[in-house]
Parts: C-alpha cells; structure tokens; sequence
C-alpha cells in the first residue's frame, strides 16, 4: 500500500503508482497524514476495518515517533512506536510476522512515514540555509507505505477492484528474519548516510546468507534500503571481503525510487518512507505478478539523533533483512 508525493512532484520511476496528499500548512504534520492515509488505504484493501486490525507497529523520523503517534492516534489501533531510522520498516515486519506467528493477533498493520522537509530540520539543516549537497548525500522521500500482515491470504479479486498483494492464487508470504545488530564504523556524516549504513547492511545479507544456508543466487533479487550509489560501492567491497557476491541480484530502494539524472537527487533517496514506499508500490507487486519467487528485503538506518549529531557522536547503522516469497493459495481459499 503506497502513498508518495511533493519533494520531487512525483515524477519518480513510479510516478502513475503515487497517491498525492493532502497538502498541510505545518511541515511536521505531514508524514503522520501520509501514515494515517495509508494504513486506512491498507484496511480498505483487505477489506477490514480499523477495529479488525490487533497490533499495530509504526515509526518515522521525527523525535519521539511523533508523526505515527500522532497520525495513527485516531485509528485506536493498540500501538507500538518504533525507530529504526530508514529500516523501520524491516523492522516493523519483522516485529508484526512474529506475533502473527506466535498467535497474539490476527492481523497486525505495519507502517512508516518520512518527509523531506522535516527530515533536513530534524538531521540536518532548515531548508532556508541554503547550504549545498554533497553529492554523497541522499534526498529523503516523502511517503508512506502500510501492509497489513495475517495468517489467511488476501481477499481473492473480483472484476471489479484491483488487490495488489493477490493475482488469482498468488500472494507474498514472509518465510524469514533476519534481526540487524547496530554496527559503528566510527562514521560522523549526516550526508554520506550510505557509508553508515553499509557495514550494516553487509552484517545483516552475510548472517541471513549463512544462517539460510544459502547462496545469493537463490534470491531472484536483494534489496537494501538506501544506501545509495555510495553505500552500494561499499557495501560490494564488504561483502567481497566475506566471500559474497551480491552485484548481480542487488538493487537499492534509494536509486530505484528517483531518476537522479533529470531529478538531482545526488546518490538517490532515502528515508522511512524509501524503503517502504518502493516495497509496496515495486517489490509486492512484482513478486504477486511472478517477476521474482523469493527476494530479501533489507532496509537500512542510521541511527542518530539530533544531540548526538551536535555533540560529534558517530553514527551507527542497521539493517533489519525480511524474506519474502511468492505462495500460491489453494484453490478453495
């Protein structure tokens, strides 16, 4: 489920895709009304209400999680506020498939938010400053993204209505975690996020590998957050040190999202809204239309704060690795 609009006029890769909002006088108000819009967008396509709905975890980029407390507070939703950074969403997957596993609900809604503006007066500087971008630096998507996990499939289609997590007998099951650990490689950049989150990123994908006892040839495709073109440079160097190989499957939210040729966005997006947004409106989508059987989702942060930035503080990176794969529904389901 995908909302996505403003920072870049929605003339991404997906610019047909994107719901644009409804635009709000206050910056920080934003991402909880894309939050907000798109978990009912998500109710309404499984054909549940808000009251069906057991759990719900959620996070952004604001300080203390403001916009999802605030943005889903009208929803009465039973709430777990998270942070990750950028892989909240990894996160809130992960969190959501394990209660569903462990039966303490039957459906759990997931959701994350970003938006660019308040991201910049958050982490790094007001937008009036004026001060130039290094071309390490990425551009914090504003959007929204919400899936709904259960234990039963989604509503079969009918004629009438597209569901996007169901095409006939197929729809997207998580089959596997991998839980990040934080990793600091002493990195103090808030505009080279990719560099740390990297090491992350490489900690995460090598576990999972060795873990699942597999090789990266048996994912059709390995997404990471937004690393971007910088963090995906090192990210191939990590790997190559542990013994992976990982080039010909990877891709990256950050420069799927935007076209930094006519866009400008330097080494791509980035942001809560990144990694959720080209999940539910690029990855789901593909793996329910058979593009790919099983892919890794592995959304990354950095996790600082606007005091530890000020106080020179590094910045620790995580990545939060979900398995997801194409499942076919019996026939009388």
């Amino acid at each position: 489920m995908l909302l996505l609009s403003a920072g870049k006029k929605g003339k991404g890769h997906w610019a047909h895709t994107l719901i644009p909002y409804v635009k709000i006088p206050c910056l920080e108000q934003i991402p909880g009304n894309l939050q907000k819009q798109a978990a009912l967008l998500a109710i309404k396509k499984n054909g549940l209400t808000c009251s069906d709905i057991q759990l719900l975890f959620a996070g952004d980029l604001l300080a203390q999680t403001s916009a999802s407390s605030f943005g889903t507070a009208d929803l009465k939703i039973p709430f777990y506020g998270l942070f990750g950074a950028c892989s909240t969403m990894g996160e809130s997957l992960s969190l959501g498939s394990m209660c569903i596993d462990g039966g303490y609900g039957k459906y759990i809604l997931c959701a994350t938010s970003s938006h660019f503006a308040s991201a910049e007066k958050e982490f790094r500087f007001p937008l009036g400053y004026g001060n130039q971008r290094p071309l390490s630096a990425t551009w914090t998507v504003t959007g929204a993204g919400a899936c709904i996990l259960g234990y039963e499939p989604p509503p079969r289609p009918d004629n009438k209505t597209l569901n996007t997590l169901r095409n006939r007998n197929i729809c997207a099951v998580i089959t596997g975690i991998t839980t990040g650990r934080l990793i600091d490689f002493g990195f103090r950049d808030s505009f080279n996020m990719g560099a740390c989150m990297a090491p992350a990123a490489c900690d995460t994908i090598a576990r999972n590998l060795q873990d699942f006892h597999r090789k990266p040839s048996d994912y059709d495709a390995i997404f990471t957050g937004d690393l971007g073109m910088v963090g995906q440079t090192i990210l191939f160097d990590l790997l190559t040190e542990k013994g992976f190989d990982i080039s010909s499957v990877h891709q990256d939210c950050g420069m799927l999202i935007y076209d930094p040729q006519t866009q400008d966005t330097h080494s791509g997006g980035s942001g809560c809204g990144c990694a959720a947004s080209v999940l539910a409106g690029y990855i789901l989508p593909g793996i329910i239309q058979k593009k790919w059987k099983r892919i890794l989702f592995v959304p990354t942060g950095a996790l600082l704060s606007k005091v530890s930035f000020n106080e020179g503080d590094p910045i620790p990176g995580i990545a939060h690795a979900v398995v997801i794969e194409q499942y076919r529904v019996p026939d009388m389901m």
